[in-house]
């Protein structure tokens, strides 16, 4: 697929993301590699569980950029697991945690329902600080955590991870290469079949298909479609699920550039789709697992073309089929960007460099936005 990896371009949402070296450090600031292992950011994590535990401690716990130096949760046993891997002190409440001064970033990674309330009393103890997804169950708290930040000493980051995964990565490229030519169609899928019973599937604790995946998945699609939603509407249901927040979600967003994104977030979905397809004038990317496939034509169709209301003859010449093979390039391969840094380098890369970090926190609120938005009158409303 090399016709997509030669293009070198800017990626959509992001400012020419750097290469990643072995160590997981940028390398578009040249002294990072040495300043990383004089001069790692502090971390203290509050709620070591599925996140917490699972997925930051095992993206930051072997980067030389970062320390683990504290931690709590409501069970105690859990932070010490994490101590007697890193060395890192246990504390007893998240108020101990905010007054380590060996902490520069808090970690909030809870549930859903709790990340304004922690990620606003970190702000306020004028820590930096990565508030798990959502950044807020509703858009008046996370307005009210906005407010909080834009007096703070420290940054808030919203952690919208997967707008470094490879597919985006790749599909942003491919989009601002032209090969597409302009984007009509912008189709994401996320499911399988689950019967979660888990405190994500109750809508008291946050939880919901909206709030878990959804985050991801429209930040992906505003992305692609020019930044702001300017129309929506959206269809939830609870089908598989043992709570009471729904766990199926079909939505369509129309962005200002006219770009529609059809998404569908699903618990109850037992044949799986391409998870990427987008579709332009000049052609169409699909990008399913591993395997990323692209095709369009190898010169923009001709402009304009006219239609006639005449009777047509016995030869029924209406349609005029792009057909030919010849007229078309196809390329197929991994899925490989060009560029691919990730959320973790980039966080480094502003605290310690100064550097621009690539999702806003008006990014962020516009995804907020856009859940309100397609809970509002349903019974999923809070």
């Amino acid at each position: 697929m090399a016709g997509i990896f030669q293009w070198r371009g800017a990626v959509c949402g992001m400012d020419r993301p750097p290469r990643m070296n072995t160590d997981g450090e940028s390398q578009r600031v040249s002294p990072a590699s040495k300043k990383a292992k004089m001069d790692p950011v502090r971390i203290g994590i509050c709620g070591i569980g599925r996140t917490g535990f699972g997925r930051i401690r095992n993206e930051v716990g072997s980067l030389p950029t970062f320390r683990i130096t504290a931690a709590f949760d409501l069970i105690p046993d859990r932070a010490q697991a994490l101590a007697d891997l890193y060395g890192s002190t246990v504390h007893s409440s998240y108020e101990a945690l905010l007054a380590d001064p060996k902490i520069e970033l808090i970690v909030v990674a809870t549930r859903s329902d709790t990340h304004v309330e922690l990620a606003a009393a970190g702000l306020k103890a004028g820590k930096h600080v990565v508030v798990e997804k959502p950044m807020a169950t509703t858009l008046v708290d996370c307005d009210r955590l906005l407010k909080v930040a834009a007096k703070a000493s420290g940054r808030l980051f919203a952690r919208h991870n997967r707008r470094f995964d490879a597919p985006f990565v790749l599909a942003s490229e491919v989009v601002a290469s032209g090969k597409l030519g302009k984007i009509h169609l912008v189709q994401l899928r996320v499911g399988e079949y689950v019967q979660r019973t888990d405190w994500q599937t109750l809508k008291g604790c946050g939880g919901g298909q909206l709030l878990n995946w959804g985050p991801h998945v429209i930040d992906w699609g505003l992305r692609l479609s020019g930044g702001k939603a300017e129309h929506i509407w959206a269809d939830l249901k609870l089908i598989a699920a043992g709570g009471d927040a729904e766990d199926h979600v079909k939505l369509l967003l129309r962005g200002p550039t006219g770009t529609v994104v059809d998404i569908e977030i699903s618990g109850a979905t037992s044949i799986k789709q391409p998870a990427w397809i987008i579709s332009g004038e000049r052609g169409a990317l699909s990008i399913d697992g591993d395997v990323a496939r692209l095709r369009y034509l190898r010169t923009p169709p001709k402009r304009p073309i006219s239609a006639s209301a005449e009777t047509p003859g016995q030869e029924d010449k209406r349609y005029k089929s792009v057909a030919d093979a010849d007229l078309w390039i196809d390329e197929t391969g991994p899925v490989q960007p060009a560029s691919q840094t990730n959320f973790w380098v980039e966080i480094y890369q502003t605290l310690r460099n100064g550097t621009k970090f690539p999702v806003t926190l008006e990014q962020a609120r516009e995804v907020i936005r856009v859940i309100d938005v397609a809970r509002r009158g349903t019974p999923f409303e809070p």
